[in-house]
């Protein structure tokens, strides 16, 4: 399992680890082996640049001079954060809010994002079998109205609101499902309209008064694919999410086995050899595997990730212990890895950097190595270790260590918002420190590597001021907006959400001195899978 790279990776990381880790140093990988070769990039045709050129001259025919060429640098960093809705921990607060006060707290949440310069939230859809959107499948959540099946009166769809306000605010919006759990013990009481109740046939109940859906179940697994495949065709939502739940924790079930002998009996009556852990988990695998193949097959630009425990198994590396998921979720989450049934991985590492047994660096670094198919790896990060300098440093040191380590796709996703909410001071130094810059989403290319077409630019200066304003001819197919700007000798860049078309500068970066004046401007379309359209360099002249 460790190969030679990730030797490398773990010499550099503990290097670090011992030095104190105040200030995380650059750590760079071993390089991958050489990826298969990738479909060519193709771009739709822009328009001649001597169109261009009379779009972008302004009211006082300022000459423009452009240069088709690569942007200049834009940081990409998955930058997520969980919303959790299962027993009203994030959103919304309680259940039976109205509709204006469950709208009021979900745009406070991504204002709140925004505003820290995150770029994607991961929203709990469905916690236990029910929809927190208009669903023919399954029944409205208890988290919301503290009914099950009771839609939000005056009407809305939670999850439609939730997708468009995160993607007005240049946010994108991945869909957080439980495959299995089908009653969560803060769901009130078992409701007629529950699922338990509408399909006793695939439910069993847990000794810590959950149900769950028996994952060995066709009936289960077809179920749980519908559901998926719903969201998909009918929202415009940007990824599909699980996380560990699949098996539940023996806790759940005060340490007795799951109750599926039934349905193991049954297995074997048909000729089947496996042993009722292999079992367990190939039913499991057979399940990621479908899901990732039934997204790809209706919307390929849909992301599918799965947030699974941090540790695949004790001993992987030797100085990790731990629970064993293998045995305990039935959980493979190293082979679905492997096989790139996923389009990003979040390996929830909730454990200091020093944790000698469960240390981050040493986990992060390890699962990186089974990283074959170069899948987007985003840990999942715990943030709640307290408000004290010491924690903000700790969460601040993992973010740059998953820097170094993942240089190719950077990114984290943080557990949960409600830290950044109770901690000011943690949400402060992330936007001062880590945060400071915007960041695109890494791209998939293996989903796709089309190329948006270039947007169409005018510049027009009025007193002091440079206005930039744009135009696209599919402007359905843009996510985002790069806008990159030059006073003097540097370029920078502001990111904008798909609601904007224009951008106001300042014709000089010191305008009282008349020094450092804006020389050039640029603009890109950024798609939904992350592709940046080429860049056109327009000069601005001196008046």
């Amino acid at each position: 399992m460790q190969n030679n790279r990730f030797l490398v990776i773990l010499t550099l990381v503990l290097m670090l680890v011992f030095s104190g880790c105040k200030t995380p140093k650059q750590v760079t990988s071993k390089p991958k082996t050489p990826k298969k070769e990738l479909p060519q990039r193709v771009e739709k045709p822009s328009p001649k640049v001597s169109e261009i050129e009379k779009e972008i001259k302004g009211e006082e025919n300022i000459p423009a001079v452009q240069v088709f060429k690569t942007s200049p640098y834009v940081m990409r960093e998955f930058r997520a954060a969980w919303i959790a809705t299962v027993a009203n921990i994030n959103w919304p607060s309680k259940s039976g809010l109205s509709t204006k006060q469950q709208q009021d707290e979900a745009i406070k949440l991504l204002d709140f994002l925004k505003d820290h310069n995150y770029n994607a939230v991961i929203f709990q859809a469905r916690p236990q079998a029910d929809a927190l959107y208009q669903s023919n499948l399954e029944p409205w959540s208890f988290f919301l109205s503290g009914e099950v099946g009771k839609a939000p009166n005056p009407y809305y769809d939670p999850l439609n609101f939730w997708i468009e306000a995160a993607h007005d605010r240049g946010m994108e919006l991945h869909v957080w499902l439980n495959p299995y759990r089908a009653h969560h013990s803060t769901g009130g009481a078992v409701a007629p309209k529950s699922m338990v109740k509408m399909h006793p046939e695939f439910m069993v109940s847990l000794k810590n008064g959950m149900w769950w859906m028996d994952p060995s179940k066709q009936s289960t697994q077809d179920h749980s694919s519908a559901v998926v495949m719903d969201i998909v065709k009918r929202y415009d939502i940007d990824g599909i999410h699980f996380d560990d739940y699949f098996y539940p924790y023996a806790s759940y079930n005060k340490g007795a086995d799951f109750p599926d002998a039934e349905s193991y009996q049954a297995y074997l009556k048909t000729g089947g050899k496996l042993t009722k852990p292999d079992w367990r988990r190939d039913e499991v695998n057979e399940f990621v595997k479908r899901i990732y193949k039934e997204i790809k097959e209706e919307k390929p630009d849909v992301k599918f990730g799965i947030s699974p425990f941090g540790i695949w198994r004790p001993g992987y590396p030797k100085s990790i212990s731990g629970m064993d998921q293998y045995n305990e979720l039935y959980a493979d989450a190293k082979l679905w890895l492997n096989k790139g049934w996923i389009d990003y991985f979040t390996p929830q590492l909730y454990w200091k950097i020093n944790q000698m047994a469960q240390s981050f660096p040493v986990l992060l670094g390890w699962w990186e190595s089974e990283n074959t198919q170069d899948r987007h790896l985003w840990p999942g990060i715990n943030i709640d270790f307290g408000g004290d300098a010491a924690n903000v440093d700790e969460t601040i040191n993992q973010i740059m260590l998953t820097r170094g380590m993942i240089a190719e796709s950077k990114g984290t996703v943080h557990w949960s918002i409600a830290p950044l909410l109770k901690y000011p001071n943690l949400a402060k130094a992330l936007v001062d420190g880590p945060y400071k810059k915007q960041a695109l989403v890494p791209a998939s290319p293996w989903l796709d590597e089309v190329l948006p077409e270039t947007p169409s630019v005018s510049t027009n200066i009025v007193g002091n001021k440079v206005n930039i304003s744009w135009s696209h001819s599919e402007l359905g197919d843009v996510s985002s907006w790069v806008v990159f700007y030059k006073y003097g000798n540097n370029w920078d860049y502001k990111i904008l959400d798909r609601t904007k078309n224009s951008i106001e500068f300042s014709h000089y970066l010191k305008e009282k001195e008349k020094k450092d004046p804006l020389t050039f401007i640029g603009v890109t379309a950024v798609d939904k899978t992350g592709n940046q359209s080429s860049f056109n360099e327009i000069k601005i002249e001196a008046k």
